[in-house]
Order: structure tokens, then C-alpha cells, then sequence
């Protein structure tokens, strides 16, 4: 009786499972494999000779011709406490950014960075900032607290890129990444998408500046005009100030943030343009366009969006014996709810207590009002 040879059957069998384990590690390697880019390769002995020196974090390798001190050491802690910021707000996972990293190029002298190989020749022109995929340059600023919001700017960018595929249109490009540049940064904490308190809590920025002082010549943007910026109109400060008001304005106001933060997750869409216009079509019409009016207007330094929010509702026929109405004092304009009609006069009258102040002590006030700060003053 013949023997029956195992050998081929052991050999397939073996071959079935070898390919089979190649397929799945394979499988694995590609779902592991980053999609986000690379910074480009650094030759670190150009570097070194070219007097530039390292500082790095988790997610950031800062190159910088700056004399070290305590504030630049402390750029990529603050680059990385940026992360789990923007991974919140754009509903990003946290494992897909895990091995995310940038290089920031902080110059003084762009000269020697040209010379270190550290400054392409194909890039375009820019004044304080450019990201390029997982690359950024960024002037030297003239406060430590603009060369911050600069990075994190920059660094908005590059994170949108990765995580999104892209940073939408220019305005909105722009927008975020001032929204998200703008800050608060004490004892190692940092809070992005911060309203500046007062001036000096964001020394040299001029955002809030730039728009009273158009609002002074008369050179107020309707949103629509914001929304169609071009690629070159960035090239000067004044787009900035007003993109960084616009995507402020839309995502802290009540009425509007739930739209605006959503349309985040399709910025990697062709027609994101389009989506957002559609989603505040009607809104531009109206009741958006008059609250914009006003708030650009009335622009300052610890402005609060939401208790400013217009409250627009239908008013009735004032009734014969009058009518009452509670008034927040600590909100912005509200409706009565009643309808005035012309030609007629009417008599108001008002009661009741409101603090106005708290330092050095609670300070009450009656309706005749007191006058402590002058608005705009």
C-alpha cells in the first residue's frame, strides 16, 4: 500500500497561515501608520554651526536663533497643552494624534535659517507666519505673549491639517486659528479661545484696536464681505482682527455655536464654503446681521458674547393700565415684548436694586444710576 506524503498538505497549510499572519500584521502596520505628514529632516549639524539651538516637547521640536530663557523654555509645554484643546473642540480622537509632532522654525534672523537649511527657498512670502504640513515659521513678535498666540496660531493650522484633511477658506482658515491663538496662559495653564479682559492680558495683539478704529473710520465688514476674502488679503494685519471677531462672535454666541462648531468636522469637504453660507443664510438676512452691527460697534475689552445676545421677540399693543417689565441688568438689550406705537407718548417708571461693582465692596445701585466708568472712556 503506498504511503500518503503529508508534506504537501503541511506545506499549504503552513503557507495559508504565514500568509494569513503577513496579511493581518500588514493590516495592522497600515491602520498604525500615521496620515498626517512628517516634518521635513533636519541636518543638525547646519543647525548647530549656524547658532541655532533645540527645544522640545511631545508634539513640538522648536528651532529658534532667540537667547534662551525661561519663557521660550516654556513654548512647547504650552504648544502641548494645546493638543487635548483642539482635539476636544474638533472631535478628534486622542489616539489618532498620539505620534503627532511639528516643527516650528522662531526666528529672529531669517538669513541664518536660510543658511541652516531651515527656510526653504519655495516658500511664499509671509510677514510673521506660515505652516507649510507638519512645518511652521513664525517671526519673532514684540511681546512674549504675541510670539505665544503666534505659535499657537501657526500650530492651529497644523493641527487642522492633520486631523481634518484641511483649514476651510481663507476667513475661516484664518479665523480659527486666531480664535484658538488667542489665550490665557498662568502657572503652566493654558486656555485657548480666551476674550482678551483687558490690554494688558494680551500686550502688542491690537485685534480689538484694529476694529474700533474702523468702526472710527467708518470702514465696518458685514459678515458676507468677511466670508469672501482671498487668499492674499492676509497678507496685511487689519483680515485678521476681523476673521478672529467673525468665528469669536459665531462660536460663543448661544444662538449660532452649535451650527458653527459643527460645520468643523466638514471643513475637509469641497463645498464647506457653501455649507456655511447656507447655514447662516437666513440668519444674514436679519437678526445675525443686526447683532454683528452691534457688537462690532460696541467692541471691548471683556466683552461677554452670550450676555450680550439680542433677545428679538414680537411685541403687543401696550393694555390700558399699563404693563411691567424685569429687566436683567447685568445682560444687554432686551425686549419689552411691547409694541410702541408712533405718535403716542408714553410714561416709564423704574424700581429695584442692581450691583454694579464688587471691588473694594459690593456696591448697590438704584434706577437713578451712578456713573463710575464712562464706556469707551
Amino acid at each position: 500500500m503506498p504511503r500518503k506524503s503529508r508534506a504537501p498538505v503541511g506545506s499549504a497549510a503552513t503557507l495559508v497561515a504565514c500568509l494569513g499572519l503577513w496579511l493581518s500584521l500588514h493590516a495592522c502596520a497600515q491602520a498604525a501608520a500615521p496620515r498626517y505628514a512628517q516634518p521635513r529632516p533636519v541636518d543638525e549639524a547646519r543647525v548647530q554651526a549656524a547658532g541655532i539651538h533645540t527645544l522640545s516637547g511631545e508634539h513640538l521640536t522648536l528651532f529658534t536663533d532667540l537667547p534662551a530663557d525661561d519663557e521660550l523654555a516654556r513654548l512647547p509645554a504650552a504648544f502641548d497643552a494645546a493638543l487635548p484643546q483642539w482635539l476636544a473642540y474638533f472631535g478628534v480622537e486622542g489616539p489618532t494624534m498620539a505620534g503627532w509632532r511639528m516643527h516650528g522654525f522662531l526666528m529672529v534672523d531669517r538669513d541664518r535659517f536660510r543658511r541652516a537649511g531651515l527656510l526653504p527657498a519655495d516658500l511664499p512670502e509671509f510677514r510673521h507666519g506660515y505652516t507649510a504640513g507638519a512645518d511652521f515659521w513664525l517671526m519673532e513678535q514684540p511681546s512674549e505673549y504675541y510670539r505665544r498666540h503666534l505659535l499657537l496660531h501657526e500650530g492651529t493650522h497644523g493641527f487642522m491639517f492633520a486631523a481634518l484633511g484641511s483649514c476651510g477658506p481663507p476667513w475661516y482658515m484664518e479665523g480659527m486659528a486666531e480664535l484658538f491663538g488667542t489665550h490665557r496662559w498662568e502657572k503652566g495653564q493654558l486656555m485657548l479661545r480666551s476674550f482678551p479682559a483687558n490690554r494688558d492680558e494680551v500686550p502688542m495683539l491690537g485685534r480689538i484696536k484694529i476694529i474700533r478704529d474702523a468702526v472710527a473710520a467708518d470702514r465696518v465688514l458685514t459678515l458676507p464681505e468677511i466670508f469672501h476674502y482671498d487668499s492674499r488679503a492676509h497678507l496685511q494685519n487689519e483680515p485678521y482682527a476681523w476673521c478672529w471677531a467673525a468665528a469669536k462672535f459665531l462660536d460663543a454666541h448661544p444662538r449660532y455655536q452649535a451650527r458653527f462648531r459643527a460645520l468643523a468636522r466638514d471643513v475637509g469637504n469641497a463645498a464647506f464654503a457653501e455649507q456655511l453660507h447656507e447655514a447662516f443664510r437666513a440668519d444674514l438676512a436679519g437678526s445675525l446681521a443686526t447683532e454683528w452691527s452691534v457688537f462690532v460697534r460696541t467692541l471691548d475689552y471683556g466683552y461677554d458674547i452670550p450676555r450680550n445676545a439680542i433677545e428679538f421677540a414680537p411685541g403687543a399693543p401696550l393694555a390700558n393700565d399699563g404693563a411691567q417689565v424685569e429687566v436683567q441688568a447685568d445682560h444687554g438689550w432686551q425686549s419689552s415684548r411691547i409694541e410702541l406705537e408712533p405718535g403716542k407718548t408714553y410714561r416709564l417708571r423704574a424700581s429695584g436694586r442692581y450691583q454694579v461693582a464688587q471691588e473694594p465692596r459690593p456696591w448697590d445701585c438704584e434706577p437713578g444710576g451712578v456713573t463710575i466708568r464712562y464706556v469707551a472712556g
